[in-house]
């Protein structure tokens, strides 16, 4: 069994101010195999972070369901964890207090919310940084600080939203090695939007290639390319040009309206 599944999944949004419904997701199948790590790639306006929000349970589909190791998904859980393009810190904490959030919430005593923290901080690599504040942070280190807050949760699948899409090229490819390491380590399940086809293909095990709105799975690309990642190889560059020529084609066909729902 799959761990993330999805059937026949639809999103419609009421366009009130138009008196329309906008189709953002239409007919999505897809599934997620435990340990697998899938690149949402596709368009903007295409649907990629509406259908990572219905795996998180932040959104509702309109027709279909998602399931996660066969349990329906209609609310936040935490079997999921959930890691943004802004990392999301309260400033007021120091980064083991970040990290051990939800530890507290559940009233676990300090000292073992400490100890518990360390472990990820060390994952991480942040390891000396645990007393320090989110303002005193790069924003690569920020998000290390919410990647290993997704991970205290142990969560089976990890959802991330474009999250080193605010970073400059050199700090994305070190969070994108970073990442992987961490992925092999943890070995869970991730579901990774992007817009970046280098950083897809030098994530991914699958990329899972959406049209333009109202977006469908175009194609699902298996990434049989040895790590680290050679983005100068034939291999890489073959598989991206296959996938620019479906993005090419989607951009010819695509309506000049478009609205932001991704």
């Amino acid at each position: 069994m799959a761990t993330i599944e999805i059937s026949r999944l639809s999103k419609v949004f009421k366009d009130a101010k138009r008196k329309s419904d906008v189709v953002a997701l239409d007919e999505i199948n897809l599934e997620v195999a435990k340990n697998e790590f899938v690149c949402l790639l596709g368009p903007s306006g295409c649907g990629k972070s509406t259908l990572l929000n219905m795996i998180a349970g932040f959104e509702k589909p309109t027709s279909g369901t998602v399931t996660v190791d066969g349990q329906l998904i209609s609310a936040p859980g935490s079997d999921r964890g959930v890691v943004f393009q802004q990392a999301n810190l309260m400033p007021w904490l120091p980064v083991w207090e970040n990290v051990a959030f939800h530890l507290l919430l559940r009233g676990g005593q300090k000292r073992e919310r400490r100890a518990i923290a360390q472990r990820y901080i060390d994952m991480v690599g942040l390891t000396g940084f645990e007393n320090h504040y989110p303002s005193e942070l790069s924003g690569g280190m920020n998000q290390r600080v919410g990647i290993a807050r997704a991970l205290l949760m142990n969560p089976q699948v990890i959802l991330m939203d474009e999250p080193f899409g605010a970073l400059d090229e050199q700090t994305r490819m070190d969070m994108q090695n970073e990442l992987v390491r961490i992925w092999q380590e943890h070995q869970g399940t991730i579901v990774f939007v992007t817009h970046g086809i280098d950083e897809a293909l030098t994530l991914g095990t699958h990329v899972a290639v959406m049209s333009a709105r109202p977006g469908r799975i175009r194609e699902i690309i298996p990434i049989d390319l040895s790590r680290p990642r050679d983005i100068t190889s034939p291999q890489f560059n073959e598989t991206k040009r296959h996938i620019l020529d479906l993005l090419r084609s989607e951009r010819a066909t695509q309506p000049l309206e478009t609205m932001d729902h991704q």
